[in-house]
């Protein structure tokens, strides 16, 4: 089968799309509007961009021709916190995903705890095995309204890590890794398809 995309209509664009790049890592991300109020929403179309400064990237699609609220809190504060999406949030995270009123706190919504971030205003979920704390980098706007995106690159500033989650408890900050088998993540597929981490398999790169 060929296919060309622009004979697509844009929700089909979106169905196909995500049904083929899977799975996604979730960037749970909480922000704080300039009112002082919280938001938490989930986002799989997530990735590292780089370590030096470390960058990380979501994308952000407007809904009804305005931007939604975390993207709305990001414009406008420049900051925000990645948590960590994971087996035992499975549910909130889900919860959290639906289209609320922007005066809906999704913190009090799902039953998970804001928590004070150590370089920025905005909160991080007290019960994620990881919250990277972010100042945006840069925004780049992308594709036509009423479907046009954000991509928002952040500066991860702090890091906190739930000890359970490391390889080796207690090492030295300098070489430690998170294990994935203790983080359980969850990912992304098509649908209201959701995966595990299942099997893993070990490939050493080649030298040349």
């Amino acid at each position: 089968m060929d296919l060309d995309p622009t004979a697509l209509s844009q929700s089909r664009r979106y169905r196909l799309l995500i049904s083929l790049v899977v799975p996604r890592p979730i960037a749970f991300v909480s922000t704080r509007a300039t009112s002082g109020a919280y938001n938490l929403a989930p986002f799989s179309f997530f990735m590292g961009v780089a370590s030096d400064p470390m960058l990380l990237a979501l994308s952000v699609s407007t809904r009804s021709g305005e931007p939604k609220d975390t993207a709305r809190n990001i414009l406008e504060t420049g900051e925000f916190v990645v948590n960590a999406a994971t087996e035992d949030l499975a549910q909130a995270i889900n919860h959290a995903s639906g289209d609320w009123p922007a005066d809906i706190d999704e913190f009090a919504l799902t039953g998970l705890t804001p928590a004070p971030s150590t370089r920025i205003a905005a909160p991080r979920v007290a019960e994620a095995a990881f919250a990277l704390e972010c100042r945006t980098h840069v925004v780049v706007p992308l594709g036509n309204a009423p479907h046009d995106t954000r991509l928002i690159v952040g500066e991860v500033v702090w890091i906190h890590l739930r000890e359970d989650v490391l390889e080796d408890a207690g090492a030295d900050p300098a070489g430690i890794l998170v294990d994935a088998e203790r983080l359980q993540p969850i990912a992304r597929l098509g649908k209201n398809l959701y995966s595990k981490l299942g099997e893993r398999f070990a490939l050493d790169r080649p030298r040349g």
